[in-house]
Parts: C-alpha cells; structure tokens; sequence
C-alpha cells in the first residue's frame, strides 16, 4: 500500500487559522496584487476566461439518452464559495437525485450568495458547524486546497461522503496515508472532482484504453498551463508562489486517469522563473520554480512525462497525449483496432449543465451522486485521488533535489 515516507512539508479554504511565518512585508505585497490576478472574471465581473474554465455550450444535447436511476435524493451539504465560486458551479442543486441542505462559507457574505445560487435557505458559518446536521449525508467540499485534507477528515468522521475538489491532499505525504487510512476505515465514499477525468479527450482515451485498444502503453505525455504573471486572489494567499508540482492532477490523469494505474518513482526537474511570487524569497514554500517537468515511471513499465507551468505565457489548459503498442490518441485515435467503444460522455440529467473544464463538472456531480446511492466505487476513489496528488509532492522534491530519482508511495483500494 505504502513504502516509507521521508519528505515533509508544510500542510494546512475555509480555516480559522491564518498560515504563519508570513513575514509583514510579503503580506503587504500580496494583499496588495490580490485584486488584480490574471485572467479570471469571478471578482471583477469581466468576461475574461481563466485558462482551462471554459465552459461547453449549454444548447448541446447533452441530456439526450437520460434514464432516471433511481427516485432517491441525495443530502448535500456544500462548503466553500471562493474566488472560483467552485461550490455551484458543479451542480449540484439541479441534479434530481440532489437536495442539497444546507451551505457554508466563512465569510457571510459569501456564504449567503452560496446559497442563493444552490437555491438553500439553511447557512452555517463553518464546515465543522455543517457536518453536525443529521440530515446531511454527503458534502460537496470546494474550499482552499490546503484545507481539503483536514475537511475531509472532518466530514469522515461525521459518517458523511466526500466530494473534494482537487488536489486531494496538500504538499504532506503523511496527510496522504492519513486520509487514505480514515476512507478506508469509514468504508464511506470518497471523490476527488479531477476535471480532466471528464473532459472529452481523456474520457475517449479511458473507454479505448479499457477496451483494449491502445494496448499497453509505451508513452503518455499531461500538461497542465495556467499563466500566472500574478497569483490569484486565495484564501490566506495559498496559490502565491505555489510549487506547480503541488497542483499535479490535471496532468497526471492524462495516465492515471486513462489506466487507474500508478507512478513509481519519479525524476523532476525545475525551471527558474521570471516572476516575482515564484521566488524562493517571496513565498512561504520557498519554492523557486514556475515550470516542473517531471518523468516518471509507470506501474506497468511505461514512461510518462507531466508537466505544470504558472510562468509561460500563451496557450493554456489541460491536455494530453497517449502512444501504446496497439494505439495512439492525440485529438482522434490511431491504431490497430478497428471497432471502438462509445465514446460519447455519459448523458446527464436535465437541467444539469456540462459546465467548465471542458464540460466536465457535470458528469463529476452525477458519477459522485449515482456512485453513493447505487452504493458503487466513484470513478476517482481514494486510490485514484492519491495517486494522482502524491506523485507531484514527490515530483516537487525531486526537483528541489535537481532531478533526483525518488520513489513514490502507491494506494490501493478498495481492497
């Protein structure tokens, strides 16, 4: 399940406790571009598209095929209404088989804003005040990436479901065994929302690949390129100088998406940057790099190459590429096989958008919800959602190390 575990780094958005060693000057400075981020419309009111959000057009026929599974409703709690706005815009409250609740945000305002988009009229002000309503079964969590770890245990042990936005666990290796563990133990279910698991080319990779067209694979390649010239407003300033490995799913399910396989080991190296925040000496992780390019090793022999950048300007997104003995796929198949599976995305409900991230965020809402009431494994379970985060803490270290080869720890389940 695990090897040993010798790397530590800091762990912890919704917290009471603000992140320490931030030193005056470095708080003055962030607070100061925190309005001002690159790209994105959820403050501001613009139009411009953050890198990657984009959002499939909704006059598709995306619900045609809809068969209602099931007259039951989900209980949802949903936590976290930040910069992103990421606590509606999975869709939760128009999925039929959804009641959602109750919400949560720490900051009020927020928090009533959450629930007048979920169409909810009950509010806490903290996850921990959520998690004790009895009438909750699962909950959404959409908050800081450093607090989904803590979060999810938090709802765990309330006997409730998880849903967590990415990444699963932040930067720690020991949170990684911790969450893992307390799944386990729980024998609740546990979903990490990784987008690409559902965008439209990594879904076709995933259906060749399980039918056997791609065969065993030789190569694949993930990136994941998010221009940042300055950090997006975040709770506490998390994203400010965020080592790019931290945030690896993106890219890491260009392989592990497609296989439910694993990595390794891993060697990484990283790229100085230009920018002011991915300076060691502007950012509470000491990180120096805007790029990490890291190599791994697959668990069934094959090579794959990730790559997370904040520094480069241009064309941005997820995306990847896969070469197997049988097959490749890089924006339409080529290979041996000549029948395919389906390759259409499941339909969804009506009523219940694709959304952003290459129309992803609804098909994440109806695995996570069909998956808890026919009692099933999610797509991303705790395995998955592990091995996608732990190899980039991993990879990161690596990289700190100039490229030194590093194993990294496996998760299996269920078991």
């Amino acid at each position: 399940m695990k090897t040993e575990l010798t790397y530590s780094n800091i762990s912890g958005e919704e917290s009471t406790k603000p992140i320490q060693n931030i030193s005056r000057r470095f708080f003055l400075h962030t607070a100061a571009i925190g309005s001002a981020a690159f790209g994105f419309s959820c403050a501001t009111g613009k139009k411009t598209v953050i890198q990657g959000f984009e959002k499939t057009p909704d006059d598709q026929n995306f619900s045609k095929g809809w068969v209602p599974f099931s007259e039951r409703k989900l209980r949802m709690g949903i936590v976290g209404y930040g910069y992103c706005k990421f606590g509606a815009e999975f869709g939760f409250q128009n999925h039929p088989n959804v009641e959602i609740i109750a919400v949560s945000d720490l900051i009020p305002d927020r928090c009533t804003e959450l629930a007048k988009a979920c169409k909810c009229t009950k509010t806490y002000p903290s996850l921990e005040e959520l998690v004790k309503d009895d009438r909750i079964e699962a909950v959404f969590i959409a908050t800081d990436a450093p607090s989904h770890f803590r979060h999810a245990l938090e709802v765990l042990r309330h006997g409730k479901h998880v849903a967590s936005a990415v990444p699963a666990v932040f930067g720690a290796l020991e949170d990684a065994d911790r969450l893992f563990d307390a799944v386990k133990t729980s024998r609740l279910k546990y979903m990490m929302f990784e987008t690409s698991c559902f965008r439209e080319d990594l879904f076709s990779m995933r259906q060749i690949y399980t039918a056997g067209g791609l065969g065993k694979l030789v190569y694949t390649e993930g990136e994941y390129y998010h221009y940042m010239p300055e950090p997006l407003p975040s709770y506490h300033d998390w994203r400010v100088g965020l080592p790019p490995q931290w945030y690896p799913t993106h890219s890491n399910a260009y392989e592990i998406g497609v296989t439910h396989g694993r990595f390794t080991e891993v060697s990484c190296m990283g790229m100085p940057s230009l920018i002011n925040h991915l300076r060691p000496e502007n950012n509470r992780y000491k990180n120096p790099f805007g790029s990490e390019i890291a190599l791994f090793r697959t668990s069934d022999g094959g090579m794959s190459r990730m790559a997370v950048s904040w520094d480069t300007p241009g064309d941005g997104g997820e995306r990847g590429r896969i070469r197997g003995q049988k097959g490749t796929f890089y924006a339409k198949y080529e290979g041996l096989e000549k029948s395919l599976p389906n390759l259409l995305r499941p339909a969804l409900p009506p009523g219940v958008s694709p959304g952003g991230h290459g129309g992803s965020h609804g098909h994440l809402t109806n695995e996570f919800v069909q998956a808890v009431i026919q009692d099933r494994k999610p797509l991303v379970d705790i395995a998955m959602a592990l091995n996608l985060t732990v190899p980039g803490i991993v990879a990161h270290e690596s990289a700190m190390k100039n490229g030194e080869l590093l194993k990294i720890p496996q998760y299996f389940y269920p078991v």
